[in-house]
């Protein structure tokens, strides 16, 4: 063991203060001391359930023993949450090493944070050197948002003849060309196709935008990496800001997009002291801008190759789970070489459920979270993941039903986005005239009308013996004449009968998509959410039993920072995919594995796309520790923008689990056929539909 660096005189370490780590882990955690001299730069392919965190901390710890300076050491993260938990671990590993009591104080490492937290302080250092005011401000989302909007209509754009982007809309934009470093028109084309035909009008927008910022001295979000990046252009400004630090450790580098990595380049362009951690496996987010060619192509980014060092001992999943993840990423057209194991032998293979369809997998599912609870698994050990957050409807309409509380990440539930309330507040305005609130939403969807006239509107029909007369009689404003026929005649319809339930539904459909066009940028995306819940009312008798039904008290989540659901202490989690990522559970269930939604049918261009969505599955597949359940319903609902309009089709299961790995399986067929050589399987069957169709006549 080489000499310590001890900041506590008297203070000894234990023999082999890292005994705990497995061979992988101590290599890279080694990396460059006194006992393994070593100058490359240090890439740690860290796979999923490896003990990423631990090794990096770890890593830390080591390095400051062995006589670095925490002052010295610039650690960057995604979050400030990651900041904080990476200093109590290093600080944590010290106390242990050193023998250091609580009573201590734990060793700073001042340069710990976010990329943007850490940019923000430096510019402000330099801002002299770089031609920025020092007492500069940074706005948030917000305030973005609101000066593109100023500065869109001082140029004229709000008024377009054509619909231009929201001002929401033209901050991602800008957002996504700064980040990527990707041409305006490519973003366009390949992200925001319903804006392709504007290109010569953000450029005077953005340009106008980045001049308000720079009269009102202010910088935004994205500055923050865009002057930092830029600083580190500057040969002179580079090395007096790379000498400031000896080390730099980056966490979850397959996160990062193309302006954080030249930073890292900028900051040490020989690579001498980076650590850069993170799992090419799990780049999931291109959608944020990060790209996965940062950490392929990091070896050989620097003045000299680097040093790759990979942990593939899983501490998660059992050895059945982990073969089918292997199997599905080792299918990816390019990656980091890597075979997760693990020391936890099972005899419970993973499932692929074929069911009918949705509403039955929904079933299927909360019947084996019930099953799975009876076996002692709490329902805060199960977790149900998606690629999209409008493929858990059926399962909250369902889980709902069964009283299985639930808390779901990853955005708003479905009930309670706001496309979807609208759709509910035209149903429940027909169903009762006098619901005000109701009435209240329903009415201002309609240009032209306000929250003055919307309120006349419902005074009027409270004080008529009629409310449909009093909505007949109305006079609206001249510019919502249009509008207003067309709502009367719908209105009249509801409330007349004129359609049989559920076809109701499709008539205020029909009513409210070119209100869902002018509203809202992502349209396309969120008709995906009306079609569903056009079909989920075909499963209820009557409009009053949709809608008496739907108002059962929901969970309380409704983004990732939401608590547990009223005062229930258990609670199953659902969660998209994305937001599932550093998480895990004893059981996972992983809906809708068929093509078309693993991978979507909207990510499916290019082979890199593709590539991403294989990464997604792989990330699902590894949440889980020791159940894993791929759902696969075979028949799907799928909504077309051709000729041959929004229909059923008949599902295949996901491309990234082929013919040859589904022996790696358990095959469940549900329901269970009846056969003359299985009487039981017969029986069983036949018990399963009486239970569904008990079920059927509750809905």
């Amino acid at each position: 063991m080489s000499p310590v660096f001890d900041h506590t005189p008297g203070l000894k370490t234990r023999s082999d203060p890292f005994a705990d780590l497995n061979e992988a882990q101590r290599e890279a955690v080694e990396h460059g001391t006194s006992n393994a001299p070593d100058a490359r730069p240090l890439l740690v392919i860290a796979g999923a359930g490896s003990g990423k965190t631990n090794t990096l901390a770890h890593r830390v710890a080591r390095l400051i023993l062995d006589g670095a300076d925490p002052h010295r050491m610039l650690l960057l993260t995604f979050s400030r949450r990651a900041a904080s938990e990476m200093e109590q671990r290093v600080a944590g590993v010290l106390r242990r090493v050193l023998g250091i009591g609580s009573a201590h104080a734990p060793v700073a490492l001042p340069w710990s944070g976010t990329f943007h937290s850490v940019g923000a302080r430096l510019l402000r250092e330099y801002a002299g050197r770089i031609g920025l005011e020092e007492n500069f401000t940074i706005q948030d989302r917000g305030d973005s948002e609101d000066l593109m909007a100023i500065v869109r209509n001082d140029l004229g754009l709000s008024a377009t003849k054509n619909r231009f982007p929201q001002k929401g809309t033209c901050v991602s934009i800008y957002s996504r060309v700064v980040n990527t470093q990707g041409s305006l028109g490519e973003v366009l084309q390949h992200t925001y196709p319903w804006c392709s035909q504007w290109e010569a009008e953000p450029r005077r927008l953005f340009a106008g935008y980045v001049q308000a910022k720079q009269e009102q001295n202010v910088l935004d979000y994205d500055d923050l990496l865009l002057f930092w990046s830029e600083t580190m252009g500057d040969p002179e400004l580079a090395a007096d800001l790379g000498a400031r630090f000896d080390h730099v450790l980056v966490d979850e580098y397959q996160d990062t997009n193309r302006l954080q990595a030249a930073i890292v380049l900028g900051l040490k362009p020989q690579g001498t002291g980076v650590t850069v951690v993170g799992d090419d496996a799990q780049s999931i987010y291109a959608f944020r801008g990060a790209t996965v060619r940062n950490i392929l192509d990091f070896p050989h980014q620097f003045g000299q190759p680097a040093r790759t060092v990979a942990l593939e001992r899983n501490y998660r999943s059992t050895q059945p789970i982990l073969s089918v993840s292997n199997a599905v990423i080792a299918q990816a057209s390019e990656r980091h070489a890597k075979t997760l194991w693990t020391d936890k032998p099972s005899q419970t293979l993973p499932q692929l459920v074929t069911v009918p369809d949705e509403a039955s997998e929904a079933r299927w599912v909360a019947d084996r979270v019930l099953q799975h609870r009876e076996a002692g698994l709490p329902l805060t050990s199960q977790a149900a993941l998606f690629r999209a957050s409008s493929h858990s409807a059926m399962l909250e309409l369902e889980l709902t039903r069964r009283g299985i509380p639930f808390v779901k990440f990853g955005g708003l539930k479905f009930l309670e986005a706001s496309h979807v309330k609208d759709m509910l507040a035209v149903l429940r305005f027909a169903q009762n005239p006098r619901g005000r609130l109701a009435g209240f939403r329903t009415l201002q969807l309609m240009p032209g009308i306000g929250p003055v006239t919307a309120t006349r509107v419902l005074d009027a029909m409270e004080q008529a013996a009629d409310p449909m007369e009093a909505v007949m009689a109305f006079e609206p404003p001249t510019n919502a004449a249009a509008e207003w026929a067309g709502f009367v005649a719908l209105y009249t319809a509801l409330r007349r009968g004129a359609s049989s339930w559920p076809a109701e539904v499709g008539l205020v459909k029909g009513w409210y998509l070119p209100h869902l066009e002018r509203l809202h940028d992502d349209a396309d995306a969120r008709r995906a959410d009306v079609d569903n819940l056009e079909r989920m009312a075909g499963g209820y008798a009557s409009r009053e039993r949709f809608l008496s039904e739907l108002t059962l008290d929901p969970p309380d989540a409704t983004s990732d920072q939401a608590g547990p659901p009223g005062r229930d202490e258990d609670y199953m989690i659902l969660s998209t995919i994305h937001s599932a990522k550093g998480q895990e559970w004893k059981a996972v269930f992983v809906l809708r594995a068929v093509d078309g939604c693993i991978p979507s049918d909207m990510a499916t261009g290019n082979s890199a796309e593709i590539d991403e969505e294989r990464r997604l599955l792989y990330v699902a597949l590894t949440r889980a520790r020791d159940h894993l359940h791929v759902m696969v319903p075979h028949r799907f609902y799928v909504t077309q923008q051709g000729a041959m309009g929004d229909r059923h089709v008949y599902a295949a299961r996901t491309r990234f689990i082929p013919e040859a790995m589904v022996g790696q399986f358990e095959c469940v067929q549900w329901p269970v056929a009846t056969s003359a050589a299985s009487p039981a399987a017969g029986r069983q069957a036949v018990v399963m539909q009486v239970r569904d169709r008990a079920r059927s006549a509750w809905r």
